[in-house]
């Protein structure tokens, strides 16, 4: 089943993780419109959006640039602190070492992911940042609209697998 726009007219009760986990897909559409890998984020405190990326490491050509590291930058932008304490980061793919490492620096309160990353997640998949005995400890829940979150994954790797043939 292909991932279509269509398919992001889904409706949420809004202040649910289902609904900022919609934001955060709403926001890999747009990554994967500009042919980024198709992950998107959001930040959020006292159920207000404080702050949306998505990937732009290839526009950008830097390897930082991933939606969780910009958002976090965002959000401290707005708060003007570098502590986003009481805030809650949705991804709609577990985070790498390096996201995992800010999201915990920068105090995020709870983490939220949709799709597990087998290859770089630091969750579960590779290997588990947040259990570590840190200054910090940021709560995970995964799973959040996983089915999605794969989907346009699934579909946007298919294009370019296609594109190279």
């Amino acid at each position: 089943m292909r991932f279509q726009e269509n398919q992001l007219n889904m409706k949420y009760e809004k202040n649910t993780k289902e609904y900022y986990m919609y934001q955060a897909l709403l926001e890999a559409k747009k990554a994967k419109d500009k042919l980024e890998v198709p992950v998107g984020c959001v930040i959020v405190k006292d159920n207000k959006i404080i702050a949306r990326a998505h990937n732009l490491v290839e526009s950008k050509q830097n390897v930082q640039a991933h939606a969780e590291m910009l958002a976090i930058k965002k959000a401290s932008k707005k708060l003007g602190s570098w502590r986003l304490e009481n805030c809650d980061l949705y991804v709609t793919l577990e985070p790498c070492i390096m996201c995992s490492g800010a999201i915990i620096n920068s105090r995020i309160k709870r983490l939220i992911y949709g799709a597990s990353e087998p290859k770089f997640g630091a969750h579960q998949s590779k290997t588990n940042v947040f259990s570590l005995t840190l200054n910090h400890k940021t709560e995970v829940i995964s799973g959040v609209l996983a089915l999605e979150s794969n989907k346009i994954l699934k579909e946007f790797f298919k294009t370019l697998r296609n594109k190279k043939n």
